[in-house]
C-alpha cells in the first residue's frame, strides 16, 4: 500500500491537514511527507503507478482519464478534504476510482453561520446596527416595533441538501416555523426534519428570512429573481451562503432599490468579489462578506478528518458515509 498527498498549492494542503494529521497518514497509509503536482505525475508517470491512494484538497489537479490510467494506474480512492468535487472527479469515477468528500466536514461551519444570521436576520441586527451607528434612536425605537423576532416566525430554506438539511436540524432548538422548498425533499425527510414543504413562491410571499442553500449547477443558476424577491414581506431579510450565480443579481439590486426595508446578507455573489463599482457595495441595505461561511482556518482541520476516518474505513472493510458517485454529480453542489 502506497499514498501520496497531491495538490497544486502544497502551502493550501499544509494548510488543511495538520503536522499531526500528515503524520498519521504517514504512519497507517503509508504516505511520505511531499506534496505532489500534477507534473510530477506527467514528468515520471512511472513513479505514481504503485499509487492506491491520494489526499488532497482545494488545488486539486484536473487530469484526464488517460493521464490517471498513465501515471496512477493502481489508484484506488481519492480521498479530498474540501468540498465539492465537480472539478475533477468524473475521469476518477469513470476510471472505477473511488472518490470521497469532506463536504459534509465543510457543511457544519456554513450551517453554523447560516443559522446565526438568520437569528441575527429575526431581530433586525443590520438595520439596527446602521441606525445606531448614525445616533438615529428615533428611528431604531420604530425599526423595533417593525421587526417581529424569532418566536413563532417563518424561516424559508431553498435547498433541503447536506447544509440546508444540518441548517434545519439546528433550527429545531427555536420556535420557529421552518418551510424548504426542495423538488428532491421526500415527505418522510421533511418529517424528520421537522419542516413544512412549499413552493418557492410561498416560501418568498410568507417567510421573514429566507436562507439559500441550493446546489450549485446549470438547473439552478439564475433561479431567484425579480418576482420572487418582489414577494419578500415587509422588513425581512435574504441570505445567499450558496452561491451567486442562483441570482439574478441585477433583479436582486432593483428590488433592494424599491424596498428599503429588505435587507440582503451576501457572502457570496458571482462573480467573486462583485466587480468594481457595482451597487452591493453601496445599497445601505445590502451587507457584503468575503465567502467566509466555509471552512476558514482551523475549521479545515475537520474536514482532513472526516477523510483519515473514510480511509481508516476503506482500510478496514467499513461502511463509509461520504463517497461520491456520478449520479450524485448530478444534483450536489
Amino acid at each position: 500500500m502506497r499514498s501520496i498527498f497531491l495538490c497544486e498549492n502544497p502551502a493550501t494542503l499544509k494548510g488543511v491537514y495538520t503536522e499531526e494529521q500528515m503524520a498519521r497518514l504517514v504512519a497507517t497509509a503509508n504516505a511520505d511527507a511531499t506534496v505532489y503536482r500534477r507534473a510530477d505525475l506527467l514528468a515520471s508517470p512511472a513513479s505514481f503507478h504503485d499509487v492506491d491512494y491520494v489526499f488532497s484538497t482545494w488545488g486539486m489537479p484536473d487530469l484526464t482519464e488517460e493521464e490517471i490510467a498513465v501515471c496512477l494506474p493502481s489508484l484506488q480512492c481519492v480521498f479530498y478534504g474540501a468540498g465539492s468535487v465537480q472539478s475533477f472527479a468524473r475521469p476518477f469515477l469513470s476510471r472505477g476510482v473511488r472518490v470521497f468528500s469532506a463536504w459534509a466536514a465543510n457543511a457544519v461551519p456554513v450551517a453554523e453561520y447560516a443559522v446565526a444570521q438568520i437569528i441575527l436576520a429575526g431581530k433586525g441586527f443590520y438595520a439596527h446596527t446602521a441606525l445606531m451607528r448614525e445616533r438615529n434612536l428615533a428611528a431604531c425605537n420604530r425599526l423595533k416595533k417593525a421587526y417581529v423576532g424569532n418566536y413563532g416566525e417563518r424561516v424559508g430554506l431553498i435547498g433541503a441538501g447536506m447544509i440546508g438539511s444540518m441548517v434545519a436540524e439546528r433550527l429545531q432548538s427555536y420556535a420557529l416555523e421552518v418551510c424548504v422548498f426542495d423538488p428532491f425533499l421526500a415527505p418522510e425527510r421533511a418529517a424528520a426534519l421537522h419542516v413544512k414543504p412549499v413552493s418557492l413562491e410561498e416560501l418568498f410571499a410568507t417567510c421573514r428570512v429566507v436562507s439559500n442553500h441550493l446546489a450549485n449547477n446549470a438547473q439552478t443558476r439564475g433561479m431567484l429573481n425579480y418576482d420572487l424577491f418582489s414577494r419578500m414581506l415587509p422588513y425581512s431579510t435574504f441570505i445567499n451562503t450558496g452561491r451567486g450565480a442562483q441570482v439574478v443579481e441585477d433583479d436582486l439590486v432593483r428590488v433592494l432599490r424599491e424596498r428599503e426595508d429588505i435587507t440582503a446578507l451576501l457572502d457570496v455573489t458571482d462573480p467573486e468579489p462583485p466587480l468594481e463599482g457595482h451597487p452591493f457595495y453601496t445599497l445601505p441595505n445590502c451587507h457584503l462578506t468575503p465567502h467566509i461561511a466555509g471552512s476558514l482556518n482551523a475549521e479545515t482541520h475537520r474536514m482532513a478528518e472526516y477523510m483519515i476516518e473514510e480511509f481508516d474505513h476503506v482500510a478496514l472493510g467499513c461502511p463509509t458515509h461520504f463517497e461520491v458517485t456520478l449520479h450524485m454529480l448530478e444534483t450536489m453542489a
